[in-house]
């Protein structure tokens, strides 16, 4: 893993281990969870990874072992120490930094692989969405024992599941049936299909200014925006990856910035906006870049 941009570099390695998701905290400046499985995922164990960046470069605080791959993570928004990740045997696992023993609580229903996790932004309700393989979305309030609620509909795999930062209840899903759907958690059935590639998506994120931008990047190596209220046309198609991409983010600082990262081995910067919309470049990973985000509290630094 590494920083870009003014936040200065780092890099720490972990031996025998692939990152699958990096996350910053909302609350600590520089502090990072990584998601990570061995052997690529496809079998062997999987370490959730705490970290912190200081004057001396990157240290590692936690770590935790799970005998599964763990492929994504996300931090409480509403303790400091809570994380839960998600896992190849289908369980979802919820741990606290502040103690060194194993999860707190497992929740084990879907029966695929859990390939995403996200815990809710607006801070009227505490509720987290996961994706599976097993092709559902589930609903679960960390403090049941069990999902409220399942969503059905994507017919292929489900890669990500985000959050919306603006409407209460409402999340976004990927898929490799090339869809993004938009679910209303108080509502039956899908609100919104978008046939957005021709190509399994592997990633989607929402724009932090606007509640009707969506951006999707998928195995054709292209991203796209999407405005909710005019789906016939991507608002804006960013080239520029060789390889599929595999996790986009929109800046939470600027309105029209978003980063991506691909199996090309690359990290790439983007503003939307600017007729030559590639940014940056950067080149310094030698394996699949797979995680990827942006800090809340340091501008520039990824």
């Amino acid at each position: 893993m590494g920083t870009a941009g003014g936040g200065g570099g780092g890099a720490l390695r972990l031996p025998g281990l692939h990152g699958y998701a990096v996350e910053f905290s909302p609350y600590w400046p520089g502090r990072v969870a990584c998601a990570a499985a061995q052997y690529y995922g496809i079998a062997g164990c999987g370490t959730l990874v705490v970290l912190e960046q200081n004057e001396a470069g990157i240290v590692l605080l936690r770590s935790f072992d799970w005998n599964d791959g763990l492929f994504d993570v996300t931090w409480s928004e509403n303790n400091e120490h809570v994380l839960i990740t998600s896992s190849g045997d289908g369980s979802l696992q919820i741990w606290d930094t502040a103690k060194t023993k194993g999860p707190l609580q497992v929740y084990k229903e879907h029966t695929q692989e859990a390939y995403s996790v996200d815990w809710s932004q607006t801070r009227g309700e505490q509720l987290v969405v996961s994706g599976s393989w097993d092709q559902t979305a589930k609903l679960w309030d960390p403090a049941v024992g069990k999902s409220l609620r399942t969503f059905k509909g994507h017919e292929g795999v489900i890669y990500s599941t985000i959050w919306s930062p603006h409407i209460p209840g409402c999340f976004a899903s990927a898929s490799g049936d090339q869809t993004l759907r938009i679910w209303d958690v108080k509502a039956p059935g899908v609100k919104l299909v978008i046939p957005a590639h021709q190509a399994e998506i592997l990633s989607c994120d929402w724009c932090k200014y606007d509640e009707n931008l969506l951006v999707t990047g998928a195995v054709d190596c292209s991203l796209k925006g999407w405005d909710l209220r005019n789906i016939r046309q991507p608002v804006f198609i960013l080239l520029g990856h060789t390889y599929a991409i595999r996790r986009v983010k929109f800046s939470p600082f600027h309105a029209t910035l978003l980063a991506s990262c691909s199996y090309d081995f690359t990290v790439r910067f983007w503003d939307f906006s600017k007729p030559n919309p590639l940014l940056e470049t950067v080149e310094h990973h030698t394996e699949f870049t797979c995680g990827l985000d942006l800090s809340l509290h340091n501008r520039g630094q990824v």
